[in-house]
């Protein structure tokens, strides 16, 4: 059975070049699914990125678009993760209203969720918080009825626990 709400995160391993983020996003695109995280960024090797791209859906949907990303010629590696085989990690900004009513409140959630305060007026504090999406989503949740006025997240970005690397299965 094909479970629609699974969290998909597959990481794939392209030539660092112009034009391969389009070719990925649009592959995504043309086959109807949405992205729901995307993350690029250059890895040990500057002749390489890293893409970490979450979707949602099922394990035929994962076949899917694993397939459909092997087709492309800049993409050099794929694999999928399985919760808790990686180590992920996400970074979120936050502002939120600073009133005398909520301050410590504010300081205080910062302080359990391991947040920053990274940048305060008298109006308004913006807190830096970096952790798994669920811890993210956790704090989020806090802050709302404190007043959220603008939330800025970068999207997962995943690495596989142990010795496997990505770098071992190029393409």
């Amino acid at each position: 059975m094909d479970n629609k709400n699974n969290r998909i995160v597959i990481s794939a391993l392209v030539e660092n070049k112009y034009g391969v983020l389009t070719r990925v996003a649009g592959m995504f695109t043309r086959k109807g699914f949405n992205i729901d995280s995307l993350t690029v960024g250059e890895t040990e090797d500057p002749n390489f990125s890293r893409m970490t791209i979450v979707i949602t859906g099922g394990e035929f949907i994962r076949e899917q678009m694993v397939k459909q990303l092997a087709k492309l010629f800049n993409v050099k590696g794929i694999k999928t993760y399985e919760d808790g085989t990686t180590v992920e990690r996400e970074l979120c900004l936050i502002k939120v209203k600073n009133t005398p009513e909520n301050r410590s409140e504010i300081t205080a959630a910062a302080e359990i969720y391991r947040a920053k305060i990274v940048d305060y007026t008298t109006d308004v504090m913006t807190v830096e918080i970096t952790g798994e999406p669920s811890k993210i989503n956790a704090f989020i949740e806090i802050a709302k009825p404190l007043g959220i006025l603008e939330t800025c997240r970068t999207g997962v970005v995943a690495i596989e626990r142990g010795r496997n690397t990505m770098t071992k299965i190029i393409k």
